[in-house]
């Protein structure tokens, strides 16, 4: 042991204080280190917040990969308020993209290395790649990630000239390429400017086409939905870079070993009994995809329930509305797709029961502030005879922690008021309902007797006196408080 702890004790003095490289700025020289940088990726964060414990990894793991490309940065907003204020920082981790030291937009990509690696890359050197010869193309629509290519008559053609301001829109996104010789895509029926989406050659499949033509003019808005409308295709690959975008639509989605690297013929072998059955189901508001089970392990057990022992070697198959409501499919997967079919036709026909992720219901309830858990939502929060303030949490929170005793105080003191209900729920062990939007923590909202389909965000003052307030002119009847307490 003592060996052990002698090495430990070496190693930690011979290592270096600054190794990561991630630079740190702050209120004494933001300006001044953030200027001289073509483009830099800041994240404003708070050493307590768990979402940013969760991204301190990739985000560093991001920043040695892009070393020498372009530099990731953080502030650390507890010590550093004034640059935080500055560009409107009101929750953690947030993301910013600068361009010499000037704020160029929020930073929507993914949070994992390979993801900021990829997305800050496309911050990088031109919006659209020059083609120069038919192998160019070749070459450039070969790619993980699918393509998008303009066709153009010469360096001067106006529509090239569109094309680019596109590209330069939506660089963030997409892949870009253009040829100013129509010859260069011949091989793909291109005889007169125009501009092809291709989709990545690892997804191409008997039931859709591989590479798609766009017919109108070019704009902004127009190339924009094409591309929206058309990238994924029929049963895209999800990935965690990918997830944001396609969780925009109700989505089925089939887990298994999906890996396009080592096995890609077992990867579609099951992709294609899927997009089968898909086809049958096309317009009705549902996308399909495949993801790797391993990758999304666990966020299948915390979401769904799902254990890594399930389910075998054949797809798991959920289904995630845009609204947030969560079903799986409990048949096993069959080979010939009637499995998947009868539990689709189930759910367009409103037959599935939704998955709820619920802490356990508290065997005593007594307390000041009533615990709210999934299974008990509709009992307490949306009880029509009683007026509700309910308080989303983390329990790694630190703002959380310093209301509550503030938050008890408040309910202690209505707690003879038979009309109001002070409640809390732990929003990262129970699913939120689609009405409440929590992105923070903590998150309060008032719900009035008679109006649970309209939950009112509160957004006021965390002291005790600043609920009082915003009760007696909110709540349905008038406040009863416990005048035993000290009077505010």
């Amino acid at each position: 042991m003592r060996l052990y702890l002698f090495i430990i004790s070496l190693v930690l003095s011979v290592w270096p204080a600054g190794c990561s490289d991630v630079l740190e700025l702050g209120d004494s020289d933001f300006d001044r280190r953030a200027g001289p940088h073509d483009t830099l990726l800041v994240e404003f964060f708070a050493p307590w917040c768990g979402h940013c414990q969760r991204l301190a990894p990739e985000y560093e793991a991001a920043a040695t990969k892009l070393k020498g490309t372009l530099p990731l940065a953080k502030v650390d907003c507890t010590e550093n308020s004034e640059t935080c204020e500055r560009f409107g920082v009101n929750g953690y981790p947030t993301l910013k993209i600068f361009h010499n030291g000037e704020e160029a937009g929020s930073y929507d990509g993914p949070r994992t290395a390979d993801g900021i690696v990829s997305y800050m890359k496309k911050q990088a050197g031109p919006s659209s790649v020059a083609l120069l010869s038919e192998a160019g193309l070749d070459s450039f629509v070969d790619s993980y990630d699918a393509s998008v290519v303009g066709f153009f008559s010469g360096q001067d053609s106006t529509e090239l000239a569109e094309f680019l301001k596109v590209s330069s829109a939506l660089r963030d996104s997409y892949r870009f390429a253009h040829a100013t010789d129509l010859a260069t895509g011949l091989k793909y029926g291109v005889d007169g400017e125009s501009v092809l989406l291709f989709r990545p050659p690892r997804l191409s499949s008997k039931f859709e086409e591989s590479v798609l033509k766009f017919t109108e003019s070019i704009s902004i808005s127009t190339l924009r939905t094409f591309i929206k409308d058309n990238i994924f295709g029929l049963c895209p690959h999800l990935t965690t870079e990918t997830r944001d975008t396609l969780r925009q639509s109700d989505l089925l989605t089939a887990f298994y070993n999906v890996d396009y690297l080592r096995n890609p013929k077992g990867t579609n072998y099951w992709r294609n009994r899927i997009m089968k059955v898909a086809t049958q189901f096309q317009g009705r508001g549902l996308r399909f995809a495949v993801a790797d089970r391993q990758e999304f392990q666990d966020e299948l057990e915390e979401e769904f329930g799902i254990g890594s022992s399930e389910g075998g070697d054949v797809p798991l198959v959920t289904i995630r509305t845009f609204a947030g409501h969560k079903y799986t499919m409990q048949e096993e997967f069959t080979r010939d797709g009637k499995s998947l079919e009868k539990f689709l036709e189930d759910y367009f026909a409103n037959k599935l029961k939704k998955y709820v992720k619920s802490e356990a219901i508290p065997e005593f309830n007594d307390g000041p502030v009533k615990v709210v858990v999934s299974h008990t939502f509709d009992e307490i929060v949306n009880n029509p005879e009683k007026d509700v303030l309910v308080e989303f949490y983390a329990p790694w929170c630190g703002h959380c922690k310093n209301l509550e005793p503030k938050y008890k105080e408040l309910a202690e003191k209505l707690s003879g008021d038979p009309n109001i209900i002070i409640a809390k729920m732990d929003a990262t062990a129970n699913d939120v309902p689609p009405n409440y939007d929590v992105q923070g923590f903590p998150t309060i909202y008032f719900v009035p007797s008679g109006q649970k389909d309209h939950p009112h965000l509160y957004d006021g003052g965390r002291e005790v006196s600043d609920f009082i307030t915003y009760l007696k002119k909110e709540a349905t009847n008038p406040l009863i408080l416990d005048e035993t307490r000290d009077e505010l």
